[in-house]
């Protein structure tokens, strides 16, 4: 088990491979851990793992990963255990490769770390709109209630208030803004989602407002298309890792 401490933080992490360092963003909402990646269309782990050199992490409080709730900026609290992680692994340039809310955390390093972070595929992005708001809503409270139910240093409540900051008081893909996303200089591969919780029309607006983001579409509709799209997502990152 290798983990990564810094303070009341701990961070569960596993490396792969060799290359370019790529840093791996896991769906799965809240719980965003390493192996939610085998639920993915594209699983970079099983896909990438001879040309890049992998770096794969359990999100705080998901998985094996532990750590205080951040009330003050939740999001950023992320990207702190994200850049921690790398600073301790002596990665300086690296690229992103998130997934369902790992979207949002790649959209907010190319805010926080434009210099660092050199190019980034967003694999099905999450969308905060109004017709998902309810189920992000129950899964954000099933999240916390779980947590806090097995751990004696985090309370509901507390849960309940970082939930509010991430997503009830967010839109778009809650970790960044429009604005920004139309200044973003980091090239960008969008593949949009196809369901509520990943709606299409947010990675579709993702890719227009980003002067350097390429649309991949569709993907996701059969076989043949997601094999296509895993090779571009492939040349994509070779393309920027240098």
């Amino acid at each position: 088990m290798t983990t990564f401490s810094r303070g009341d933080v701990s961070i569960y992490y596993e490396e792969s491979g060799s290359g370019f360092p790529l840093l791996l963003l896991a769906p799965g909402g809240l719980n965003s851990t390493i192996d939610a990646w085998g639920r993915a269309a594209i699983d970079p782990l099983a896909s990438l793992a001879d040309e890049f050199r992998l770096i794969a992490m359990d999100q705080r409080n998901a998985g094996r990963s532990t750590g205080p709730f951040d009330l003050h900026d939740p999001w950023g609290s992320f990207i702190d255990d994200q850049l921690a992680l790398l600073d301790h692994l002596g990665v300086d340039r690296f690229l992103a490769m998130g997934c369902c809310i790992g979207c949002s955390y790649s959209l907010k390093l190319a805010e926080r770390a434009p210099e660092r972070l050199l190019a980034a595929v967003l694999e099905q992005p999450i969308g905060l709109t109004e017709e998902n708001r309810a189920t992000w809503l129950e899964n954000r409270r099933a999240w916390a209630s779980a947590l806090t139910g097995t751990r004696d240093d985090l309370a509901f409540d507390d849960g309940e208030a970082f939930g509010v900051r991430m997503f009830d008081e967010s839109e778009f893909v809650g970790a960044v803004s429009r604005d920004f996303v139309s200044t973003c200089a980091t090239p960008l591969l969008v593949l949009p989602g196809i369901d509520a919780i990943h709606p299409g029309e947010t990675g579709r607006e993702i890719a227009a407002l980003a002067v350097t983001a390429m649309l991949v579409e569709p993907w996701k509709d059969s076989p043949e298309s997601t094999a296509r799209a895993t090779e571009r997502v492939r040349s994509f990152l070779h393309d920027h890792g240098r």
